[in-house]
C-alpha cells in the first residue's frame, strides 16, 4: 500500500479545475514530510515536475468502464481512454512548473487538486524523455481549427 510523502495545498476546497492552469489565481504549493528533504536535492534545476497524488475526495462511487466526457456529446469511450479521475486505483498526474523550493516546501504553478490532497510522488519532466512530437489527439475528431480551440478550451477546464 502507498503512504502519503507529503501533502499537496491548493485554493481549491470543493472543485478544482480539469487540468493545471499555469497562471492560475492563489497559492500552490506541497509540503513534503520533513524527513524527505534531502530527496529534493537538484530538484530546483528543473522547470517542471509530475506531482502524482492519491485523489482521495472523491465520491465513493462504482466506477464506469465506460464513460461519456462532460465536454463533448454522443460520444462514448473506455475509461483508460480518459482522463476522468473516478478510477479503479484513484490516482492522479499533474505537470507543474517549479516556481521555487525552500526547505520541505515546493511552490507551483496551478495545480488540479483540492487541497490537502495526500501526495504520492514527484518526479521531474525531461523534455526528451516526456515531450513526444508525434503524440496525438486520439479519439477527439475536431472538424476545423476553432472546433479544436474550442474543444481543447473545454478539456483543460478554462471558462470562455
Amino acid at each position: 500500500m502507498f503512504q502519503p510523502i507529503g501533502t499537496i495545498h491548493t485554493p481549491y476546497i470543493d472543485e478544482a479545475p480539469y487540468q493545471p492552469l499555469k497562471d492560475d489565481k492563489g497559492e500552490f504549493y506541497i509540503v513534503l514530510q520533513e524527513t524527505l528533504t534531502p530527496a529534493l536535492e537538484g530538484l530546483n534545476h528543473f522547470k517542471y515536475i509530475y506531482i502524482i497524488y492519491f485523489i482521495d475526495k472523491l465520491p465513493k462511487t462504482e466506477v464506469n468502464l465506460n464513460i461519456n466526457p462532460p465536454w463533448i456529446e454522443n460520444i462514448e469511450i473506455g475509461l483508460f481512454a480518459s482522463r476522468a479521475p473516478n478510477r479503479p486505483n484513484p490516482i492522479g498526474l499533474s505537470i507543474v512548473k517549479i516556481k521555487k523550493i525552500e526547505k520541505n516546501i515546493i511552490y507551483t504553478s496551478g495545480l488540479d487538486v483540492l487541497d490537502n490532497t495526500p501526495l504520492l510522488d514527484i518526479k521531474p519532466y525531461i523534455r526528451e524523455l516526456d515531450s513526444k512530437s508525434d503524440a496525438n489527439y486520439g479519439w477527439l475528431n475536431f472538424e476545423n481549427e476553432e472546433d479544436k480551440g474550442h474543444l481543447l478550451l473545454h478539456i483543460k477546464g478554462i471558462p470562455h
